[in-house]
């Protein structure tokens, strides 16, 4: 038996839809939140969940959301401040199990680990697919970027 994912994305953008559009196709219920209407214009024609306008970072949008709920959170804005501030919401006032966070500035990471949140930073993926690509990859895990 599959194990269902009702999960939050917070952003809808190019990142927040794939993930939305994704879970929404394999059957598992979605709430998108963006703060433009016009975002959502990127969620497929099949995606089936909820589309929320609204700032996620008042907690009146994310109740209407319903993550007290939710067993995924995940952060996908492109400001890592928002990201940090509705992940630890999550974590911290909705006690969402698994809580997920774009972060774009490596010297951040270690701040949103130390509070339980996952993250997945594209400078780091970039740079490391970047050096695979020219054969000298060394993990980048902990490495500060200037």
């Amino acid at each position: 038996m599959k194990r269902e994912l009702f999960t939050v994305v917070v952003g809808c953008g190019r990142v927040g839809s794939i993930l939305a559009n994704r879970l929404s196709k394999k059957g598992h219920p979605v709430v998108v939140i963006d703060r433009y209407d016009s975002t959502f214009k990127d969620l497929s024609a099949e995606f089936s969940g909820f589309r929320l306008e609204g700032d996620a970072t008042q907690l009146a949008v994310l109740r209407q959301a319903r993550l007290d709920r939710a067993s995924v959170f995940i952060a996908t804005t492109h400001k890592d401040n928002v990201n940090l501030m509705v992940a630890q919401i999550a974590k911290k006032i909705f006690s969402v199990p698994t809580v997920m966070a774009r972060v774009f500035d490596p010297k951040r990471e270690s701040l949103y680990r130390s509070l339980g949140i996952e993250t997945i930073c594209p400078t780091c993926l970039a740079a490391e697919m970047f050096l695979n690509a020219l054969g000298e990859s060394d993990s980048l895990d902990g490495e500060e970027m200037p």
